[in-house]
């Protein structure tokens, strides 16, 4: 039992975090901090908190665990006031998309990094935004990595994780460095090449005739272009290093591809289009479905031997049988 959990910043994240543990009763009590007047008010109307301040000296008294949840920008100023107060024996953890840079800034802030802070990062997220979108669900059968250092105590890496399955979230422990790596490729780089194509698209004089043909496609990849552009800003500025060295990579092999292209080479092209479905494939039989059946639904898979015949295939288990008996032929799986 966690007496009392303060969570400074009520947008999505933190709102949800703090609407899903104080529906869990795991919490004694829930207290929001946020700057925005309204954001406060909407808190404890809508249940997300049990009561807010605007104060965070006054939130933090007697607080059990900490969770920051500011813009990740905003994370070093944040530490600097943490840093001064008395927190006693609180757990301070946050859920920032760029792992080392709040490890440095906690660093500097407290003069070390303080024991009891485990950082953190929800892999959830949705294109709506603020306290009003709190969804105390928000986080069930996503993943959430957590990063402690060498330093961290064990009992308050122990609170931490405990409060994200409480959420039902899957948690994995990962080193700081590996999860701004890992976050670059496969959900920083995403975000840039949707934020690019479409402001590439909406610069041309034609771009109202472009859209207009915009098909399924071109909805599903550029959807995240929709997410808050302050927040990615933080977050490409915060992880640059990382987020450099992946779009480093990624041009590399675009410019095989245009050179394939030039050249008329369908071989190159099919090989990598055959790879990626095969990569992509796989992926998907690695990934939970985020809208569960019910435990009294059958659950089923939609591969490609159940699209062909256009019948939903039984799921004895994961990955799908079907998909391990009838790979591509001649295409290897990745391991």
């Amino acid at each position: 039992m966690i007496g009392r959990l303060v969570v400074i910043g009520l947008g999505l994240i933190g709102g949800s975090f703090a609407k899903g543990l104080r529906e869990s009763g795991l919490c004694g009590e829930v207290v929001g901090v946020d700057l925005d007047p309204q954001s406060r008010r909407l808190a404890v109307e809508l249940g997300v908190v049990d009561r807010c301040e605007e104060d965070i000296a006054v939130a933090c008294r007697g607080a059990d665990v900490i969770q920051l949840a500011v813009p990740i920008l905003a994370m070093e100023k944040l530490l600097g006031l943490l840093a001064t107060m008395d927190l006693g024996n609180a757990v301070l953890t946050d859920v920032g998309s760029a792992k080392g840079n709040v490890v440095r800034a906690a660093g500097v802030a407290f003069g070390a990094m303080p024991s009891r802070f485990v950082p953190g990062h929800p892999i959830a997220g949705s294109e709506q935004s603020g306290v009003e979108a709190s969804n105390s669900q928000l986080f069930k059968r996503h993943k959430v990595i957590l990063t402690p250092l060498p330093e961290t105590d064990p009992d308050a890496l122990a609170v931490v994780d405990r409060l994200w399955r409480e959420l039902g979230a899957d948690v994995e422990h990962m080193q700081v460095q590996r999860h701004d790596e890992v976050l670059a490729a496969t959900s920083h780089l995403p975000h840039l090449l949707a934020f690019g194509l479409v402001d590439s698209l909406a610069k041309r004089n034609e771009n109202l005739d472009i859209f207009r043909y915009a098909a399924g496609g071109f909805r599903d990849f550029t959807r995240i272009a929709g997410s808050d552009p302050v927040m990615w800003h933080d977050i490409f500025l915060a992880n640059r290093e990382a987020v450099l060295r992946t779009l480093d990579t990624f041009r590399s092999d675009l410019d095989v591809l245009r050179d394939a292209i030039d050249a008329g080479d369908g071989h190159q092209l099919l090989g990598v289009f055959t790879r990626a479905r095969v990569a992509r494939e796989h992926f998907g039989s690695l990934t939970p479905v985020r809208s569960m059946p019910t435990s009294s639904s059958p659950r089923h898979c939609y591969c490609r031997i159940s699209i062909a015949t256009k019948k939903r295939c039984k799921l004895p288990d994961t990955p799908c049988a079907w998909r391990r008996k009838m790979p591509t032929p001649g295409i290897a799986m990745p391991s």
